[in-house]
Formats: structure tokens, sequence, C-alpha cells
């Protein structure tokens, strides 16, 4: 068994080549018999991630704030806490803060994630 404590864990910048504005993240450890990794990721304001897909898919609880995650078809739909989404292998997606105030979540990524094109609406 091992313990993975928030308050021990540093908080990293996000690269900001694949967030629209400020976002941080808290490393809590990699899930070895899954190929993921668990990651407190914090968002400013407004501020989201751009496309993005994971191999083997990701699972996203919101701790606080008030987010949003949009998918291809245009859908995007607001997250608060106690909120659960399932990004199923392959299925792009992005995911950040709403307008009007900051968002932190617990993600849970499968397999690789691969980064495409900044988002360009809401």
């Amino acid at each position: 068994m091992r313990i993975a404590r928030a308050s021990d864990a540093a908080e990293i910048p996000m690269d900001a080549e694949h967030f629209s504005g400020p976002a941080s993240r808290r490393e809590l450890g990699r899930i070895d018999a899954l190929d993921g990794s668990a990651i407190l990721v914090s968002f400013e304001v407004g501020t989201r991630n751009s496309w993005h897909r994971h191999s083997g898919g990701q699972v996203l609880y919101v701790l606080e704030g008030l987010g949003r995650v949009g998918m291809r078809t245009g859908e995007a739909v607001e997250l608060r806490p106690g909120d659960l989404v399932y990004a199923p292998p392959d299925e792009e997606h992005w995911h950040g803060a709403a307008e009007g105030q900051p968002m932190t979540h617990l993600a849970l990524s499968f397999g690789e994630t691969e980064f495409l094109e900044p988002v360009a609406d809401r």
C-alpha cells in the first residue's frame, strides 16, 4: 500500500504550451498496474487545456470551484464539486475552469496523453 498526501506534493506549473492560462499540478504518483497517474490539477479562472486524448482513458473528479469539459460534438458541460467525468480511451476532449471561478480536480489518466490543438471557442 502507498499513501500519497497532496500536502507533500510540490505544486508545479503546467506546460503553458497546452493551457490557455495559469494552471498547476500536484503529482500524487503512478498507478503502475493500470499504466496511469494521479494528479491534482488547479486551473485559474477561465483557464482550460488544449484538445487532448488519453490512450487508456481518463477520470476526472471535481474537488472545488466550477469547471467545464468539452467534447468534439461541440457540447461543453459545466462541472461542480463532486462531479465525475469519464473520457473513454482516445476520446478527444478538453477541460478547465469556468469563466467566473477557478477549479481543482483529481485527474486519473491512463496510457499516453496526446495534446492536440488549442480550443478555438468555448
